[in-house]
């Protein structure tokens, strides 16, 4: 049963990183160029740093340069996903095509993950000291909300 539970919650936190993956590759829900955050991965909110046209127009470009392969990633994941998917609702229990399966998957995480790192490097670096100060500012102080209400729910649970 614990097994389960363990590929269980795999999967969701896979959900999650596909979800970021996916996130990060448009404007569309604002992604990590236009104010939201990604799940699964570090945001860049640059709504309030008063970027110029031209840092603009710079990260639409890296945007735009790893959009097609961001969609690739995602789709990896997203069959990584359903293949392990697969692979646990089988009978009778496969342990070796579990495994196997679920490596697919992190690798697809991974790639995900370096990809998510490797445009936020980009952006970053497209900002000024000022503007890359502000952002560490907003970030910490997004965490600590996010502690905040983590710590707030788990005083809400019942204690088992």
């Amino acid at each position: 049963m614990n097994r389960f539970r363990s590929l269980v919650a795999g999967a969701l936190v896979a959900g999650v990183l596909a979800g970021g993956a996916v996130f990060a590759q448009g404007p569309r829900g604002g992604g990590p160029f236009g104010g939201g955050r990604g799940a699964g991965g570090p945001a860049l909110a640059l709504r309030g740093l008063n970027l110029t046209d031209t840092q603009q127009q710079q990260v639409r470009e890296i945007r735009e340069r790893h959009r097609d392969e961001g969609q690739k990633i995602a789709e990896r994941v997203r069959a990584a996903m359903e293949a392990q998917r697969k692979a646990v609702e089988a009978v009778p229990l496969n342990e070796g095509v579990i495994r196997a399966t679920t490596q697919a998957l992190a690798e697809a995480q991974t790639d995900a993950a370096i990809q998510r790192a490797t445009i936020f490097n980009e952006v970053w670096a497209v900002l000024t000291p000022d503007q890359q100060a502000q952002a560490r500012k907003r970030q910490a102080e997004r965490d600590a909300r996010m502690q905040q209400r983590g710590e707030r729910r788990e005083q809400r649970q019942p204690q088992r």
